[in-house]
């Protein structure tokens, strides 16, 4: 039975990075997958000769997550209307788009402020609201967000697990998932790419990990994804963007450079926690269960 699926992201590239394996499978299995960020990746770091003279961060970072988006096969894109909050008090400006593209966008307000609120500082009611409203409208079935920790701490990720939870439970919707990271998985994996020569960030070190997203023993959800490793390494190569920087290493730029084997290694599974289960990984499908649950054939017709 066709359920939906909708993954809550906080900016582009996101998604291809945590959920893309499960989006691509579920498309691939002829579900509806729809996937929301809150912001369009407007402060986000970049290379200082990557972009074109007349080129906006938000908008080359807005085309790299539509590749990506028809890559994974999702179904509706939408942006949640608010600013990149960066990881400092940095005030962006407003970033443009299309109107289609953007949930109740604030700047159709003529009385709004002149840019839109940073994410992590809008009332979590008013953004989940906004994203509840899309659950209600989608029908959905599955919400992904993440786990308490933001995975690791950014302001706009922590915000993404307050709104996401909360939107849930204004629309009810029958199952929220915290997208996450096996954290014991994740140092074995940092180990191993140094072991190989590999030039890691500088945030990348064992003292880091603490507070990093989740232990083994708190997930519930182990999904196999690497039949689908090839539409999610295309995914991270689309936001091209976020592999340069001036005189640092990207994460994301070590990632596409794995051979395959390792690749597969380090996002053949993704990882999830529902809180209405207990805990201890029993399950390997996001939808198992839902034929008999409240949201069962709940979703549109094609």
């Amino acid at each position: 039975m066709p359920h939906t699926l909708v993954c809550f992201h906080a900016h582009p590239d996101d998604e291809a990075l945590l959920t893309a394996g499960v989006m691509a499978k579920a498309a691939a299995a002829g579900h509806r997958v729809v996937l929301v960020v809150a912001t369009r990746g407007d402060v986000g770091l970049v290379a200082g000769d990557f972009l074109g003279a007349d080129e906006d961060l938000a908008d080359r970072r807005w085309h790299e997550l539509e590749a990506s988006a028809r890559v994974l096969g999702v179904d509706r894109l939408t942006w949640l209307g608010y600013a990149d909050s960066g990881s400092g008090p940095v005030e962006p400006t407003r970033p443009g788009g299309p109107a289609e593209d953007r949930a109740d966008d604030p700047a159709d307000d003529p009385a709004a402020p002149a840019g839109p609120a940073r994410f992590c500082d809008a009332p979590v009611e008013e953004a989940a609201s906004r994203l509840a409203a899309i659950l209600s409208e989608e029908h959905a079935d599955v919400l992904t967000t993440y786990d308490p920790n933001g995975g690791y701490g950014h302001p706009d990720h922590l915000q993404v697990h307050r709104v996401g939870t909360r939107a849930g439970e204004l629309a009810g919707t029958p199952r929220v998932l915290e997208a996450t990271i096996d954290r014991d998985l994740m140092r074995m994996g940092v180990d191993v790419a140094a072991s190989l020569g590999y030039e890691l960030p500088p945030n990348f070190a064992p003292d880091q990990f603490d507070d990093w997203y989740l232990p083994p023993g708190e997930l519930t959800h182990a999904v196999d994804v690497r039949d689908h490793l090839d539409a999610k390494r295309a995914a991270m190569a689309a936001h091209a963007s976020q592999a340069t920087a001036d005189d640092t290493t990207r994460s994301l730029a070590v990632f596409v450079s794995l051979p395959p084997e390792y690749f597969e290694l380090a996002f053949g599974t993704e990882w999830f926690v529902d809180r209405s289960r207990p805990p201890g990984i029993a399950h390997d499908d996001v939808f198992a269960g839902l034929e008999e649950g409240p949201g069962a054939g709940s979703r549109p017709p094609a």
